[in-house]
């Protein structure tokens, strides 16, 4: 089985990630740091010899693609499979608006019930099945190539938890994998049953290129 190289990037900062609001499947675009990140990220990753790009289909994550697409030339593929978790009454809400008008959904959401579906929107487990349904078909259809895909912090914690075989039909709640924006978490797949995890939340490119404090913008 040939050895597929896989990139797992979070968006840059959003408007909406500065002001401490639930994005969800709101179209809040990247802000000026976020714009920045993204380049610098794409820099980074153009030379990992990428050979196909997919995004959430949100415009925030394709803000972040587009700078890799054109260094390297390469289409962005969206799909919504790869959208971050839908939040439905939150979206567009502060954790504090949340909590004072949604406790129930606040508070499932936050302790990672993965069952809990949100007034209006979906569940964890929903997300984890759309989102790992895609992935594989990319993984079949791009066998030993290197492959980024751009998606959200939810969406990508349970990517990774999947991939590591720390979830499973009978888990209730889950540990939180932080993914700064535009972090990386990098994977050798060689098969379902054998993933090997490079990195989680690699952040080296943001700090040794702008300086920044990569966990000040998560």
């Amino acid at each position: 089985m040939p050895i597929t190289k896989l990139f797992l990037v979070r968006h840059g900062q959003s408007a909406g990630n500065a002001e401490g609001r639930f994005g969800g499947h709101g179209p809040t675009p990247l802000s000026e740091l976020g714009e920045h990140q993204a380049k610098v990220t794409a820099q980074a990753l153009a030379k990992e010899g990428i050979t196909a790009i997919f995004s959430s289909d949100l415009s925030r994550a394709v803000q972040t693609a587009e700078p890799l697409s054109k260094i390297l030339n390469i289409p962005v593929l969206t799909s919504k499979a790869f959208r971050e978790r839908h939040v439905g009454v939150l979206e567009g809400l502060t954790f504090d608006e949340s909590k004072a008008k949604h406790p129930k959904d606040y508070y499932a959401l936050v302790n990672r019930n993965v069952h809990h579906v949100i007034t209006d929107g979906e569940s964890y487990r929903q997300l984890l099945r759309r989102a790992t349904n895609e992935l594989w078909e990319i993984l079949r259809n791009h066998q030993g190539q290197r492959i980024a895909i751009f998606s959200h912090t939810g969406a990508i914690c349970f990517l990774t938890l999947h991939l590591m075989g720390a979830i499973h039909r009978s888990t209730k709640q889950t540990p939180w994998l932080v993914t700064s924006n535009c972090g990386i978490n990098r994977f050798e797949v060689r098969g379902r049953n054998n993933v090997r995890v490079l990195a989680l939340n690699d952040t080296r490119h943001l700090i040794e290129s702008t300086g920044d404090d990569a966990f000040a913008a998560r």
